[in-house]
Parts: structure tokens; sequence; C-alpha cells
């Protein structure tokens, strides 16, 4: 089978928007944005979001929020005060529910641009810092992403990039998915966007695939080392911190402690503060 093309990701990310076919709420609606932001920040970061995700004040100046999906870190961005925000993103109807986020939070003085992260229609040293969470594993040229994004920043910028991390329980996910199966049968795994059995799944390919819905193209993990090699020509990797144990997916609720343990020790998520590298 041939790799997926960027414009298959593209279609499918227009099809399935962030949050789309999860939410109890109407698309685009305040319930809807505020349902997402409290299971995201519940799920992904086990109850408080992490703040060494978010740039210092010498990089708060131009910032490009890549893959801004429907909005999340744009709207964060803005309420840590950040007033030159571009919000960009592959898909148009990302961009309208990123523009209706933060217009109903009374923020209405943001750019917002259709990109395609392998070849980002944006100058040179444009940007003092650039947001990326959760995105360059979706598309076939990662490593034209990476290159783009050091591309856009300015001499001495940033940039915090997230990715699926190929953690403990994903590599040896072969000698665990008994207890995956064991776990789906009693009611656990992921509901909607045809993900329901996802715990039965033996693949690890698949699961990576397969989480942000049946129909997805492509999705990637990377081991810490893998994604610090991919980065290092063109960034000095600063801090690394792991976040997302997936708790929702379990049958029955985790105790906060013992989540927030989880999150820090087998997080599927590698976060990875960047500074430009100077050629």
């Amino acid at each position: 089978m041939a790799d997926p093309t960027v414009e298959q990701v593209r279609e499918f990310w227009e099809q399935n928007p962030l949050w789309v076919g999860e939410s109890r709420h109407a698309v685009g609606t305040r319930a809807f944005f505020e349902e997402h932001e409290q299971v995201y920040i519940q799920d992904c970061f086990a109850g408080k979001l992490d703040q060494k995700i978010f740039p210092d004040e010498v990089h708060r100046g131009n910032i490009l929020d890549l893959g801004c999906g429907p909005g999340f870190w744009t709207l964060q961005l803005l309420r840590l005060g950040c007033t030159q925000v571009m919000a960009a993103d592959l898909t148009e109807n990302a961009i309208q529910l990123a523009k209706e986020r933060c217009h109903l939070h009374g923020y209405k003085n943001v750019k917002f641009s259709r990109q395609n992260a392998e070849n980002l229609n944006l100058g040179d040293e444009e940007f003092d810092h650039v947001n990326c969470q959760g995105v360059i594993h979706h598309t076939p040229n990662t490593e034209s992403c990476i290159a783009e994004i050091a591309r856009v920043l300015k001499s001495g910028g940033t940039a915090l990039i997230s990715v699926y991390h190929q953690n403990w329980i994903l590599r040896n996910w072969p000698k665990l998915s008994w207890l995956g199966g064991a776990i789906s049968g009693t009611g656990g795994g992921l509901k909607g966007r045809g993900r329901e059995n996802i715990m039965a799944c033996k693949d690890t390919a698949e699961i990576v695939r397969l989480y942000d819905g049946e129909d997805n193209p492509l999705g990637k993990a990377y081991t810490t080392k893998a994604i610090r090699q991919m980065l290092d020509p063109h960034f000095h990797v600063g801090k690394i911190f792991y976040h997302y144990f997936p708790a929702r997916s379990l049958p029955i609720p985790v105790p906060g402690v013992l989540h927030r343990f989880l999150d820090r020790r087998m997080g599927f998520m590698v976060y990875l503060f960047l500074s430009k590298r100077e050629i």
C-alpha cells in the first residue's frame, strides 16, 4: 500500500476536526469548546497544564500556532498575554473552529492562515516562537516540517514541539495486548470516531493510527532518541518532558495521584522545548 499523501491527510482532518465525533455538544458552540478544554486538561495533563510548554517572556513576540486544530493552544497563548499570534492549520474547518473559539472569548485580533506544515507559505525568520502540538506526526514528511519550523523562526527563536511517544507500553504492546483485550472486554476504549475497540488491537502502529479515528490515514510515534535525531540539525534541544496517559480509555476511574504518576512516567506524548541552532 502506498504511503498516504498530504492531500489524504488534509481530507481526513477536514472531515474529522479534532474533538468532533467525541463531544456531546453541537460543534462550534461554547459548550463544545468548554468540554474539549476540560477533557483535554484532565486527560492529557492529569488535571493541570504544564507551564513548561509556554514560551518565556523573551519569545512572546510574534508567535505561530502551527496545526492549531480547534484553537485550544491559540486560546491559551492569548490568555498568557501574547498579542501577536497566527493560528495556522492544514484545513479550513479547523481554522473556522479556532476563529470561533477565540471570538467567543473576546479575542478578535488573531491572524488565521491555511498552511501545509511541510511547505509553509511564510517568510524566513518571521516568528519569535512556534507552538506545534501533536501535528508533525500526522504528515508524510516530518523532517520537512522540522526544517520549515526552523526556517520561519528568527535567530535565537524557540519552539515547542510534541509528538506521539513510543513509550514503554507501546514498545512492549505485543506482550501486553492480552491486557488491552481484557480492558476492552470490560468497557474500556475510546468513544467516538470508530475507536471503540482500540484496546483490543494488537499492532502498535495500527493503535497509533487508530487513535485519531478509524479512517485516519497516518499517525506516527517516536522514541525520544529518534525525534531528537530529527531535530538535531536545526535545533538545540532543551527541556524534554512527557504527558498524556489516556485515563478516559479505562473502564474505571483512575485516582488523581496515580494518574499524575502515569502521566509523567508513561506519557504517550513527548514534549521538546527547542532553540534554533545558528548555522
